[in-house]
């Protein structure tokens, strides 16, 4: 039995699902999950943890800026430093018997690969990319292999540095699977919704944050159909819908596949896991009023693969939300991650 480590970070619920994901399904080795932000000094992860959050709640515009000056050729070098920062609780917890490292988030990938080229990570290191479109400071050419959620991601993971790349399917929950006609009217009569006309679930991923507001009124002012909003942990916001007459607004839902089988449709911002959870379960996916930054690079990614229509003028919202185009089952990649790792282990 193999020691896999994966190294995750509680900046909303992508990476950490992806990581807790590939833990399940690596199940017959002995796997341990550890979050970046509790490796840092004392109080430091929550800090940051908490200014990232009020940054895309408040300055949204400023992470865009921030991505943007972290695109540059030192970003990597930039990044690394910063990652140090964290070196010691990880090599600690890394210990001598770690027989694969596997990181799921940016920082954490620097990280590892500093303690790579000090000689003190001799394992293999993979990258798992949680978001369709990588940016330059997803990738360390340290690292054995990054695994993609689609060709465009490999490609430009190559182009940034990565020694190899491999795309692999998103990894999703075998709950998120299409709904049969009685399973859709049971699961609206489960979360109080409207048996009769389309829904229309709006999601902001599990912070709640972005233009979701305006989303959620533009959805229901266009007639087409009844909007259904996850406001995850903000509960100002589902508050405040709520109270502005958009009485389907939902605090956090731990059953997110059973919501999915209720609606027609699924409006997002961000471009992560909750387009890959929808697209399995065969529901048509809008990007709509996404968030700066990594929101758009992804919205475009996802728009130029087919998989999700980036809806940039509010204009075309109504007759997008009342098609049932769904791109193929084909067109996402069918390929197993598991087995990529496997073979990194056979290295160790």
């Amino acid at each position: 039995m193999a020691r896999i480590v994966i190294v995750s970070a509680r900046f909303g619920a992508g990476h950490d699902r992806a990581a807790y994901a590939l833990a399940d399904r690596l199940s017959a080795h002995e796997v341990e999950v550890l979050d970046f932000l509790d490796l840092l000094p004392p109080a430091l992860g929550g800090r940051l943890c908490r200014l990232y959050r009020r940054q895309l709640q408040t300055a949204p515009r400023s992470w865009d800026w921030t991505l943007r000056a972290l695109n540059g050729p030192r970003a990597a070098g930039l990044a690394s430093r910063a990652a140090t920062l964290a070196c010691g609780g990880l090599r600690e917890a890394l210990g001598d018997r770690t027989e694969l490292a596997v990181s799921t988030y940016p920082l954490a990938s620097h990280a590892l690969a500093h303690l790579r080229g000090r000689g003190e990570l001799t394992a293999p290191l993979g990258v798992y990319l949680t978001d369709p479109a990588v940016h330059r400071i997803c990738v360390s050419g340290a690292a054995d292999l990054h695994i993609a959620p689609n060709h465009l991601a490999r490609q430009q993971a190559r182009t940034l540095g990565a020694r190899a790349a491999a795309v692999a399917a998103p990894l999703v929950a075998p709950a998120f699977r299409p709904a049969t006609p009685p399973e859709r009217q049971q699961a609206r009569l489960a979360f109080g919704l409207p048996t009769e006309g389309r829904l229309a679930l709006v999601t902001a991923g599990s912070w709640g944050v972005g233009q979701v507001r305006r989303t959620a009124h533009d959805v229901a002012r266009s007639g087409i159909v009844t909007p259904v909003v996850a406001c995850g942990s903000n509960t100002g916001l589902r508050d405040r819908l709520r109270a502005e007459g958009l009485a389907h607004a939902f605090g956090w839902v731990e059953d997110m596949p059973g919501l999915m089988r209720a609606v027609d449709v699924v409006v997002q911002n961000a471009g992560g896991l909750t387009s890959s959870e929808a697209l399995a379960a065969r529901l048509p996916v809008l990007t709509y009023r996404c968030l700066p930054g990594h929101g758009r690079a992804n919205a475009a990614v996802l728009d130029r693969l087919g998989l999700a229509r980036w809806i940039r003028d509010p204009a075309e919202l109504p007759a997008a939300l009342a098609s049932d185009d769904c791109p193929p089952a084909t067109a996402q990649p069918a390929e197993d991650p598991i087995p990529l790792l496997e073979k990194l282990l056979d290295r160790a």
